[in-house]
């Protein structure tokens, strides 16, 4: 046969032929005078169980495992694991069908929030806040970050971060003082660096942040001139942010350049004040 031929044969493209060959795991045949290379019923054999193969779900490393233990050790212990797999597989959707059922009869409830889809948790502490006000950007901005960390954040950090936004909303008041920290914010687009709702904007932020989100080793002076990081930060090593956005100072840079200056400016006397309250 030529190679055409068996993969017609078998149900598979030439391009896959020679990629088996080139990987090693079809041997290549003989050659008749004219160059063609001229398969035999063997090859199509192991080309069938190469299909088989990976129809189950192995990879190509794991087939050439397979198929170079002729009395099959290989292949029960490869099978047992690919069963694992599939299992771990099916639990995963399980879970992600359950999340998906929430999500629908949330929107059908009308419930979902605009940067949803978030976890039920981050969720749940959205609804406590109540819907973002029309008005307020910075409120929606703000529940963008909050989202933004939660997908980035490995599951310690994610936890930490949940746990914080927690014990925030249990603090009385927190509520109505952070719509006001949002007022605050917005009136400052347009606001100079020294106008004095700059300060006050800082001080409402820190009572309502809890310390332990905010990074010891933060750079402030990211995106003003006068960083003195060294880049070591707390960063998950993953090029996102950690949980608190700290660690990683390409995300910081990019987090400050999003507010406007005097915006800016009180995030970061907010962060500063927080920082002073750790040590």
């Amino acid at each position: 046969m030529r190679i055409g031929e068996l993969a017609a044969t078998v149900g598979v493209t030439t391009r896959a032929v020679r990629h088996y060959h080139h990987l090693g795991l079809l041997p290549e045949p003989e050659r008749r005078a004219n160059g063609y290379r001229d398969y035999t019923l063997r090859h199509a054999v192991v080309l069938a169980r190469i299909r088989r193969l990976t129809e189950l779900g192995l990879g190509l490393a794991e087939v050439r495992d397979v198929l170079a233990d002729d009395a099959g050790r290989e292949l029960v212990e490869v099978l047992g694991e690919l069963d694992e797999d599939l299992a771990r597989q099916e639990s995963a959707i399980r879970e992600r069908r359950a999340r998906l059922r929430v999500l629908r009869e949330d929107a059908r409830r009308g419930l979902l929030p605009a940067e949803g889809p978030v976890s039920p948790e981050l969720a749940a502490l959205f609804g406590k806040f109540g819907p973002v006000p029309p008005e307020s950007p910075m409120a929606a901005k703000d529940r963008e970050v909050f989202a933004l960390l939660e997908t980035t954040a490995p599951p310690e950090a994610r936890a930490e971060l949940l746990a914080g936004l927690e014990a925030m909303m249990a603090s009385p008041g927190a509520v109505e003082r952070a719509h006001a920290a949002y007022a605050l914010l917005d009136d400052l687009v347009d606001a100079d660096l020294d106008d004095p709702r700059v300060d006050e904007a800082a001080r409402l932020l820190a009572g309502l942040i809890p310390a332990e989100l905010i990074p010891a080793d933060l750079d402030l002076g990211l995106g003003t001139g006068t960083s003195t990081s060294t880049g070591t930060g707390t960063g998950t090593g993953t090029g996102g942010p950690d949980v608190r956005g700290g660690g990683n100072r390409a995300f910081l840079r990019a987090f400050f350049a999003d507010f406007a200056p005097a915006q800016a400016e009180a995030v970061r006397r907010t962060f500063r004040i927080l920082m002073e309250d750790r040590r």
